[in-house]
């Protein structure tokens, strides 16, 4: 299981937010050092959020992704923002390895898909999620709106492309360190073979070893890495340790 170390960006800066609410951020100060410090303990990837991307595609952090890009010896991931091919082609020709469609893939799915056709192994698509007695519903523009689409449906389109995998954020785990929704990636990784990447609520080093030994009983597979954030920069751990911890 790969190691994501998170990079969320915000006015330029490194910041993490409680639950996907933007009145409730912690700023980290500069993202290039976060960042370093992240490839220099062995992180697999970086995965870069544009916060202010997600709400509003003309307040993208670009600048500082392409700095991000100059800088990192690993691959990085960025999603936010990106919301057509034009979008996808800036930060694919900045040095950025994977783009992440959100928003997108959930509004407008058949350009989402020319998207992923057009980059082949270079798309990844973020289901953004909350999961209560009703069932799940999934968020969109920074998890401020929802959509009227079940889970199955915005994952099974994604099956016969070359997507490089699903980015899978659960919002009510997201910046709380109390551990990670296993019934939804279980229900995620039963609703597609498309690789899983888990994001949210780690907090620990046995949260890390309980999703890098879990089994989706009816999928029969793991996940594929998990992203990390918070954790690290309230030094829960360090990224050599989570590193060792996923394999």
């Amino acid at each position: 299981m790969d190691f994501y170390a998170a990079v969320d960006l915000r006015g330029g800066q490194a910041v993490r937010l409680l639950r996907g609410d933007f009145a409730q951020q912690t700023s980290y100060g500069d993202p290039l050092e976060l960042a370093t410090s992240f490839v220099d303990g062995g992180a697999d990837w970086l995965h870069v959020v544009d916060l202010d991307g997600a709400r509003d595609e003309k307040r993208r952090n670009l600048s500082v992704i392409q700095s991000l890009c100059a800088m990192s010896s690993i691959p990085i991931e960025v999603g936010g923002g990106v919301r057509s091919v034009h979008d996808a082609e800036i930060l694919l020709d900045a040095g950025v390895a994977r783009v992440i469609l959100g928003t997108v893939a959930l509004e407008n799915p058949s350009l989402a898909l020319e998207i992923t056709d057009l980059f082949p192994g270079r798309v990844a698509v973020g289901i953004d999620y909350r999961r209560d007695s009703s069932g799940i519903t999934l968020g969109v523009r920074g998890w401020e709106e929802t959509v009227a689409i079940e889970l199955g449906d915005a994952v099974e389109q994604f099956v016969p492309t070359q997507a490089a995998g699903i980015v899978a954020t659960a919002i009510d785990q997201d910046g709380t360190l109390e551990g990670p929704d296993i019934v939804g990636l279980s229900a995620l990784l039963e609703a597609t073979s498309i690789p899983i990447v888990a994001s949210a609520g780690v907090g620990s080093l046995n949260h890390l070893q309980t999703l890098a030994r879990f089994i989706s009983p009816a999928a029969g597979r793991q996940l594929s890495g998990v992203v990390v954030g918070k954790a690290l920069v309230e030094g829960r751990f360090t990224v050599e340790e989570g590193v060792a911890a996923c394999k």
